[in-house]
């Protein structure tokens, strides 16, 4: 499971597969594995093991581990107690070291064998590439691989007893071993090759708890905002061990040991140690609050009664620290964890009176605040629909009545879309006439619902002056009125200089194309019964918009 590391020799592998044996099978393959990686990494839950410093000392273990300390890796969820027993099976005759502190020199000239073990905590040691800070999910596991500094610490008492408060006099003795290579590597166990020891003050040990406490507070909120599915006990035992202070007295011991004025007159050196105590405090605040209110979302009924009596107390605690430190404010991160909405997506429009979409309108480029990325256009682009064949003068009129009166009915509609809206109001406030083609690109869109007419039916389209392209008829035929034909049956006819689909017909303008045969006299519709049948029939000019 340590995905990290895959992924590091993954970059590697890629780059000889792009680039040098240009295998892209096998780089596409890869890359689907460190996605996977990638994605494991964010969810999944690693167990994270415990570290321990083992010393054989005395004359009776072999010269590569004499008077020698080690760190050891264990396994998931070994406790020491196992990791002893795994450890004295090897040496049998080894006998375990009640005390923690370094043997002396009787001990390690002595003949027996005999074995110190105790728990290390592994030192942080995040990547020069974390230069912000990120997801606990990332940094957890660096907190327990690819780590080379441990340490153990030992509390120590220094001068009289305070029966009252404890923590006035607790020193904290710190050893810190280093060991010759990172933990974990090719070996599960390196040896030790630095010891140092320092000591922590009193004041200095209650900054690192006050610290690490608000740091698992905040943790274990995260977590429970990335995943609702977690169980709430572990969150309702933090909480209520910090809150309510019968369990462990909360940091009222602290006040009582160090921001009293003897201490201060004490220690003046201590003044700034003190006032950053005092701030990690008043933070404790709103990181407990955003705890219990999650608690309040998932704890059952058999548990509300809990849950009122530790938010009682976290009312009290709440108004003494922020009357006392002041108050401070945790910005919410609920907004980032939504999904934010696509920067472009395409919508259809339908017309009220029919069941197609007729025009597609694009939205495109909005930035946050839902304004235009360009001046004088709000996104929009109208791709409506045009006639792809040619109608009698009285069809083409109730259609472009009905087009007409459909378009002002769209204008007129409320939309609970907010872009939609955004475009009912640019369209009412500018009042933009269809007929100008300066504010509005037309363009022909085909629908697949319908089945596309013959070409010999399609005009060509001018989108500047958005009517019709017709050529002029010869003299004769425009003096000739149009004959008046049912609705029912369209006239269809070809006028000499006539473009059909960008192709003119001058090539042979005075051979038509020749008539199949005619059965009866009902074969030909409408067409004129003229002397001349196989001269071009004229047709009805076309409607001026």
């Amino acid at each position: 499971q340590m995905w990290e590391e895959a992924i590091a020799l993954g970059k590697e592998l890629a780059e000889q597969y792009e680039n040098e044996m240009f295998d892209y099978e096998q780089l596409s393959e890869l890359l689907r594995k460190q996605a996977q990686f990638y994605e494991n990494i964010v969810k999944v839950i690693r167990p994270k093991p415990d570290y321990f410093a083992v010393g054989y000392y005395g004359q009776g273990f072999p010269t590569f581990i004499r008077n020698k300390v080690f760190i050891y890796r264990g396994k998931e969820y070994e406790r020491r107690e196992d990791f002893e027993a795994r450890l004295l099976t090897q040496f049998p005759n080894a006998e375990k070291m009640k005390t923690t502190s370094p043997p002396g020199d009787d001990i390690k000239t002595s003949s027996g064998q005999y074995i110190q073990c105790f728990t290390v905590k592994p030192k942080l040691d995040l990547p020069s590439k974390f230069h912000r800070p990120v997801s606990e999910q990332i940094v957890s596991f660096y907190r327990v691989n690819e780590v080379q500094r441990f340490e153990y610490s030992r509390p120590v008492r220094k001068g009289e007893k305070n029966p009252d408060n404890e923590f006035a006099n607790m020193w904290i003795e710190r050893t810190i071993y280093v060991t010759a290579y990172k933990l974990p590597g090719i070996l599960r166990w390196f040896e030790v090759k630095s010891v140092f020891m320092v000591e922590i003050s009193p004041l200095e040990n209650a900054i690192e708890t006050m610290q690490l406490t608000n740091d698992k507070i905040n943790n274990m909120v995260q977590q429970h905002l990335n995943d609702p599915n977690l169980p709430i006990n572990p969150l309702s035992m933090l909480l209520n061990g910090i809150v309510d202070p019968a369990v462990m007295g909360g940091f009222a011991n602290y006040e009582k040991a160090f921001f009293t004025e003897k201490y201060m007159h004490e220690h003046p050196e201590d003044h700034d140690k003190i006032e950053k105590l005092k701030d990690l405090i008043a933070w404790q605040i709103p990181f407990l609050a955003e705890g219990i209110r999650i608690h309040g979302e998932k704890v059952t009924e058999a548990l509300r009664p809990f849950h009122e009596r530790m938010e009682a107390c976290f009312r009290q605690l709440k108004d003494k620290v922020e009357k006392q430190y002041g108050a401070r404010a945790i910005l919410s991160s609920l907004d980032d964890r939504r999904g934010s909405r696509p920067r472009s997506m395409v919508r259809s429009f339908t017309m009220p009176s029919s069941s197609r979409p007729l025009s597609v309108a694009s939205v495109s480029s909005l930035s946050s605040d839902s304004t235009p990325s360009r001046p004088g256009s709000d996104g929009f682009v109208l791709e409506p629909l045009l006639p792809k064949k040619m109608h009698s003068r009285s069809q083409d009129k109730l259609d472009k009545d009905d087009l007409d009166k459909d378009k002002k009915e769209k204008k007129k509609e409320k939309r609970n879309s907010k872009h939609q809206e955004i475009f009912d109001k640019e369209f009412k406030s500018t009042d933009i006439s269809l007929q100008q083609a300066e504010a509005v690109i037309l363009s022909e869109t085909i629908s697949p619902l319908r089945p596309q007419r013959p070409k010999s039916q399609v005009l060509n389209v001018m989108s500047s002056e958005r009517r019709f392209s017709v050529s002029p008829a010869p003299p004769s035929a425009q003096l000739t009125p149009p004959p008046v034909t049912p609705r029912a049956k369209l006239a269809f006819g070809i006028q000499p200089n006539l473009e059909l689909n960008g192709m003119s017909s001058s090539e042979n303008p005075d051979v038509p194309p020749p008539l199949p045969l005619k059965g009866s006299t009902a074969d030909y519709g409408n067409l004129l019964e003229s002397q001349d049948l196989i001269s071009p029939t004229t047709s009805p000019p076309a409607h001026q918009r």
